[in-house]
């Protein structure tokens, strides 16, 4: 069974009434539960530590303000990932006062090391392998794995925040599958196991 505990359930931990409510522990659980993925996902955007948690807490802000219409925001996941990666953006072009014609393409993102404990049993040396594939993907073919792949998005909502067609990301998730393969199958063709005499 695969282990799915460190992805970011479809469900926000809390009912977004309460906190259109105004009741702060719902917001504070929100911030919680969904910070240390977003804060991430800045960091890969800006480079900078501190501008990325500046940026998600702003968001935070920005939502509590506006808490009333909190309860109807479809998807709050999509939402709060939309919200950093516009901020990201906006700081990214206030800094350098230039147009970003392709956002995304030139972003290296950081890809977390949890390993679940079926990882575990993976040979130090596979991983290395699966891990360098990873970290050689495109930057964008890589940001969309990781959002995938690790913090548990759909194809629909990653679209959605990165103002790609699914196709694009079906795409893209197509190309970074096959590359990881790879390197795991010159991996297995470079240790031959000796056939079985029969």
């Amino acid at each position: 069974m695969r282990n799915t505990s460190h992805h970011i359930s479809e469900e926000p931990p809390v009912e977004l009434q309460r906190i259109g409510d105004g009741d702060e522990q719902a917001f504070r659980q929100l911030f919680q539960y969904y910070s240390p993925r977003l804060n991430q996902f800045a960091y890969s955007i800006v480079k900078i530590k501190e501008a990325a948690t500046e940026i998600v807490d702003d968001v935070f802000i920005k939502l509590w303000k506006q808490r009333e219409g909190v309860p109807s925001i479809s998807n709050i996941r999509v939402y709060l990932y939309v919200a950093v990666k516009n901020s990201s953006l906006n700081y990214l072009s206030s800094r350098a006062h230039r147009q970003i014609t392709e956002p995304f393409n030139h972003f290296d993102i950081a890809l977390s090391h949890d390993q679940a404990p079926d990882e575990k049993m993976i040979s130090a040396e596979l991983q290395g392998k699966i891990t360098s594939a990873i970290e050689s993907l495109p930057p964008r073919c890589k940001m969309i794995f990781k959002l995938v792949r690790e913090d548990g998005l759909r194809y629909k909502d990653v679209a959605e925040i990165l103002n790609l067609t699914v196709n694009t990301v079906d795409a893209q998730m197509v190309i970074a599958v096959k590359r990881i393969s790879e390197k795991v199958q010159a991996h297995f063709t470079a240790f031959p196991r000796k056939a079985a005499k029969k």
